[in-house]
């Protein structure tokens, strides 16, 4: 052995540091989706007539929009024919809820029950999304564009030369929904609150409502999930998706039938909300609204969509009854820049500014307005 000295250091002892208690924090987005929730719960009671009304076909835009931006802001799957599934959502509940006794023979009506009839509606659109799926996971971009147009031209030609079944040119009632014996109708005032009676809108108002925010929080959870990225990684790179593991045609076909039953349940709203419906109200341009909506409001946020629907729907109900008495505006049917006209030049111009200066839409203006962090 040798001579050299070994020292000895000391072992320190093992220190033990108390756990870090984190404190759940609220988002702002939370707070604020919960006080819009909470605003929304009370507006029937202090609102009625146009706002409520336009209220309901605000709610039912959302509702089809998230499903477009299922499809497109999450999976990269441009679609023109979401106005097609829509239709087929409005259309399926219509006929198959619709009293025999009423239509007289004049188009088609099965008198199922009107919550049945809104379930088949929503999987009828799913089933024909899944039908057209195989075309969507064989093409994307414009080629998917031109091919989903097609499915808006050939579904109003149907709707309006199957006269014996869909009423045709002349449309069709939409029957009041019922649910567990509380019929959504103006014909018997059932419920009272606050002194307020509710009626038909009253009552659609709410059951808008908590469809919104059902569809809302089961689409964040999907997209968030595994289904979620496997649609990011497809719409960023399906050479990449596909490597990973990700089945690129079963992905997409999954996004696309999601995004058709969510246009069902959209056309369902929209249906009720209208009362009478007939294929011009589902014909091109409202492909190219729900394409605005989504830009507008976000690609690939479900919350934008939302913001989207309110911006463009509520623009368009409204500027009409704002503008009534303005003199620069033309009658509709007149020469000149209707109020109609109008809405579309807002929010065409919007798209624009969203496409070149504000790629996030809407929705991301709380995070461009924050001040940086170092």
């Amino acid at each position: 052995m040798s001579d050299v000295d070994v020292i000895e250091r000391p072992v320190p002892a093992p220190t033990t540091s108390a756990p870090r208690i984190t404190r759940a924090r609220l988002r702002p987005s939370t707070i604020a989706s919960t006080l819009v929730v909470i605003a929304a719960l009370a507006l029937p009671i202090y609102q009625g007539g146009t706002v409520l009304q336009t209220g309901l076909f605000v709610m039912a835009s959302a509702v089809a929009a998230i499903g477009l931006n299922i499809l497109s802001g999450t999976a990269g799957q441009l679609s023109l024919g979401h106005g097609f599934f829509v239709a087929i959502g409005a259309y399926a509940y219509a006929m198959t809820a619709g009293d025999p006794e009423r239509a007289n023979g004049a188009y088609t009506a099965l008198g199922w029950p009107p919550l049945l009839s809104a379930v088949f509606a929503v999987l009828c659109a799913g089933a024909l999304g899944a039908a057209f799926s195989p075309v969507a996971g064989r093409v994307r971009g414009i080629y998917l564009a031109v091919a989903s147009l097609g499915l808006g031209f050939v579904g109003i030609h149907v709707l309006t030369t199957m006269a014996d079944q869909t009423g045709g040119f002349s449309g069709l009632a939409v029957p009041a929904f019922d649910l567990a014996g509380l019929r959504f109708d103006d014909e018997q005032t059932q419920l009272s609150i606050a002194g307020v009676p509710f009626g038909r809108l009253e009552l659609l108002w709410y059951l808008f409502l908590i469809v919104l925010v059902c569809s809302a929080v089961l689409a964040q959870r999907w997209v968030s999930g595994r289904e979620g990225r496997a649609l990011v990684m497809v719409r960023d790179s399906e050479i990449g998706a596909s490597v990973m593991g990700v089945n690129v045609q079963r992905a997409k076909a999954k996004a696309f039938t999601v995004s058709s039953m969510y246009a069902g349940l959209g056309g369902v709203m929209l249906a009720l909300a209208y009362g009478f419906i007939v294929p011009e109200n589902f014909g091109l341009t409202l492909s190219i609204q729900f394409v605005a909506m989504i830009i507008i409001g976000g690609m690939g946020s479900v919350r934008g969509a939302i913001i989207g629907a309110t911006f463009v729907t509520g623009l368009t109900q409204a500027l009409p009854v704002i503008t009534a008495s303005m003199d620069f505006l033309a009658q509709p049917g007149g020469d000149g820049v209707t109020a109609g006209m109008l809405a579309r030049l807002i929010y065409g111009a919007l798209v624009v500014v969203c496409a070149m200066y504000l790629t996030r839409g809407l929705v991301s203006l709380p995070d461009l307005m924050r001040p940086s962090r170092r």
